[in-house]
């Protein structure tokens, strides 16, 4: 890896020193069963670790895509594998030396998994004696960095999206950019973005292909953002670059790699156009005063499904996404809205293999009609576009909410998306917009809860997930049956619910009040006994947490 050099030897020192501890078809049908629920309860360890995964191979139907359209897709997941290559460094440091130095193979496996020594889904506890607590601000930072003296760093750069913090020779600490620390790895990713620019045939996919490559650079992303929301009727799409800031767990400002190779159902597409232009009217009824939802949602806001072929970073470190809301750009997103990608593949395969087996266990068996794929994939999609609800700037001069609410930010936003997409599918059904029994969408949703805390506390999705579960189970909006353990949906209590916390989000949100979001944390995103008693009851039942793809051109043929 190419890392500036003068840095390198005391950034890994540094890094390695502070790590050193001291001493996402049922698949699970068979496992469901008492001889099933055995064996899997009679795992331990890193068997037990490597249980919350089932594998998945990811395949799309290329048939529909032109020659030059099939010749893009090697070489974006090659730039996909550059991506691959960067989180590790910013999640961990260096990914071969970490996984040479482990000789077990399963726990070199898991290592793989989580980008590191820590298991992801449970809340980044360390798997191997060696090493001790994951880093807040993962490898963004210097590790003996106190939060006092980053405060007092008069710096430019410091709170940038697209910087490293090190300190040099001296003990100082300095801003270094992505395009110097990864100098020949981003100048590979743009050779390859212009080599696929060269091949597409579609204009701006041609031209935000040129600007993407551009970026990695420069490290300013904004013009290639503005294009990539300029796409339409293109068929091959690809996320890439450093995006979601959701590894900097210490004031969640850095950004980290990823990226995604896509291929666009274009007739689920079609049918799915007309909600994003909803947007504006339902921004007007959100349940809050005036101030808070003054912006007017950007009117370019698109919706779209997808089929994922390809992972990699970020977005396929331990609990993979199913669903994607950008650009992250605030500005962008006033002027142009998001685009809203549905990652079709994925999602049934999380559908049927984990929240359709969690629903048979947790769900009262007299709702559990209403756990429906069809209500799954709308209560995912509209997270995504509830993310455009509400409001990105705060309303009293502290600027955005991400920089006012730092590292609590994140875990704020996607609670307000999921809490608003159901508010968004009630206030559609009413206007005949969506059709079908509401209660299929309510239940789901409460099933939903119970898959998605399984990622663990410590992600921005598990924090939203279990201030919401605990929200809910306050208002009273579902009721636990103490004799089978399974759980009764109350659907006028729910809607009470989801309404107030609705507003305390986007009142906290539009205030910037840190401490107020710090105090919902510290008070409602914690796993109770129960729910952990009941959690261990979807493991014991061979029920995966999360899903491990089996991806790239083997996996679709193309070898």
């Amino acid at each position: 890896m190419a890392i500036k050099n003068i840095f390198l030897l005391l950034a890994l020192s540094l890094f390695f020193g502070a790590c050193a501890g001291d001493a996402a078809e049922k698949e699970a049908g068979d496992s469901s069963t008492n001889d099933g629920a055995e064996q899997v309860t009679s795992l331990t360890g890193i068997d037990a670790d490597l249980a919350k995964y089932t594998s998945v191979k990811l395949t799309a139907d290329l048939n529909a895509l032109s020659e030059k359209q099939q010749q893009m897709i090697p070489i974006l997941i090659e730039a996909g594998k550059v991506m691959d290559q960067l989180f590790w460094f910013e999640a961990y440091g260096s990914k071969n030396q970490l996984l040479e130095s482990i000789s077990d193979a399963k726990f070199r496996e898991f290592a793989s998994i989580n980008y590191g020594p820590w298991d992801r889904l449970d809340g980044n506890e360390p798997f191997m004696e060696s090493y001790g607590p994951k880093p807040e601000g993962a490898n963004f930072y210097p590790t003996d960095m106190t939060k006092g003296e980053f405060e007092a760093l008069e710096l430019e750069g410091k709170s940038s999206l697209y910087t490293f913090l090190r300190r040099n020779e001296s003990g100082e600490i300095e801003a270094i950019p992505y395009r110097e620390m990864f100098k020949e790895e981003v100048e590979k990713a743009a050779n390859l973005l212009r080599q696929a620019a060269e091949l597409a045939e579609n204009p701006a996919l041609k031209k935000y292909l040129s600007l993407r490559a551009t970026a990695f650079e420069t490290d300013e992303y904004q013009e290639s953002d503005f294009a990539w929301m300029d796409m339409k009727d293109n068929q091959i799409d690809v996320v890439i670059g450093p995006i979601e800031t959701y590894e900097d767990q210490l004031y969640g400002y850095k950004a980290a790699h990823e990226c995604y190779v896509l291929i666009k159902d274009m007739a689920w597409s079609e049918r799915l156009a007309k909600y994003a232009d909803v947007l504006p009217d339902l921004q007007k009824g959100l349940p809050v005063p005036a101030a808070y939802k003054q912006e007017k949602p950007g009117s370019d806001a698109e919706l779209n499904a997808y089929d994922v072929i390809y992972y990699a970073g970020d977005c396929n470190a331990g609990s993979k996404t199913i669903a994607i809301n950008l650009p992250n750009d605030e500005e962008v997103q006033l002027k142009k809205g998001t685009r809203r990608l549905q990652l079709k593949n994925a999602m049934r395969a999380k559908f049927d293999k984990i929240l359709d087996p969690i629903a048979d266990l947790l769900i009262t068996e007299d709702q559990r009609s209403h756990i429906t794929f069809d209500a799954f994939f709308s209560n995912t999609m509209f997270h995504e576009v509830a993310h455009g609800l509400g409001i990105k700037n705060t309303i009293d001069g502290k600027g955005t909410v991400r920089e006012a609410l730092k590292e609590h930010a994140s875990a704020l936003e996607e609670g307000k998306a999921d809490v608003l997409g159901l508010y968004m599918i009630k206030q559609l059904h009413e206007k005949g917009e969506i059709t079908g029994d509401l209660k299929d969408f309510y239940v789901t949703f409460m099933a939903g809860i119970f898959r998605s805390v399984r990622f663990g506390a410590s992600s921005a999705h598990g924090k939203a997930n279990m201030i919401r579960f605990n929200f809910f189970q306050d208002y009273g909006a579902f009721k636990r049956n103490e004799e089978n353990g399974t759980y009764r949906v109350d659907f006028e209590k729910l809607e009470e619910a989801m309404a107030a916390l609705s507003s305390k989000i986007l009142t906290l949100q539009g205030d910037g009040d840190y401490d107020g979001v710090g105090q919902l944390v510290a008070e409602k995103a914690g796993i109770g006994p129960q729910l952990q008693e009941d959690l261990d009851r979807l493991s014991s039942a061979g029920i995966p947490v999360d899903v491990v793809f089996e991806q790239g051109l083997d996996a679709l043929g193309m070898k």
